[in-house]
C-alpha cells in the first residue's frame, strides 16, 4: 500500500458537486493499493498514520501526533498511485488491486484508524470521480510505503 500523507488546514472532497467530506487542520491521505497488499499492510499503515509526528509544537518543531492537535482525516482511495510509468508515456495500472480485493482493505484500513484515533475517517468514494481541494500545511508531505518499511 503507498499512502501520500498530507498535512493540511484544510480539506474537502466533493462529487457530483456535493461536499462529501470536509476537514480543518489534520491529514488528507490518499491511498493506493496493490495487488500483493493484505490485512498487514493495513496493520502496518494505520500504527504509522496515527503515531506520525508532523505537527508543529510550541517551539515550532514537528513533534506531534494528530490527536494531540485534535485533527482528522480524509482518506481518499487512489488506484493511479499504483501506476507503473516505465515503458512508453501511458501509465498501466495493471498492478493495482481490483475493486473486489481492495475495497474490503479500504474499509479495513479506516476500522483501524477509528479504533486507534478515537474518531471517524471520513473518506471519499471508492471508484468515484471526485474533485479533491486542499491547503497543504507546510507543505509538509510524507509518503510511506507498507512494501517498503525501511525506507
Amino acid at each position: 500500500m503507498l499512502a501520500v500523507i498530507q498535512r493540511v488546514s484544510e480539506a474537502k472532497v466533493e462529487i457530483d458537486g456535493q461536499i462529501n467530506a470536509q476537514i480543518q487542520q489534520g491529514f488528507l491521505i490518499l491511498l493506493g493499493i496493490h495487488q500483493s497488499d493484505t490485512e498487514a499492510d493495513c496493520l502496518y499503515l494505520a500504527n504509522k498514520i496515527s503515531a506520525l509526528r508532523i505537527f508543529s509544537d510550541a517551539e515550532g518543531k514537528m513533534n506531534l501526533d494528530i490527536k494531540a492537535v485534535d485533527g482528522r482525516i480524509i482518506l481518499v482511495s487512489q488506484f493511479t498511485l499504483i501506476a507503473q510509468t516505465k515503458k512508453g508515456n501511458r501509465p498501466s495500472f495493471i498492478e493495482a488491486a481490483r475493486p473486489e480485493e481492495a475495497i474490503p482493505l479500504y474499509e479495513l484500513l479506516i476500522e483501524l484508524l477509528e479504533n486507534k484515533l478515537g474518531f471517524p475517517i471520513q473518506t471519499g468514494q471508492f471508484g468515484a470521480d471526485m474533485q479533491v481541494s486542499l491547503v497543504n500545511d507546510g507543505p509538509v508531505t510524507i509518503i510511506i510505503d507498507s512494501q517498503q518499511p525501511n525506507s
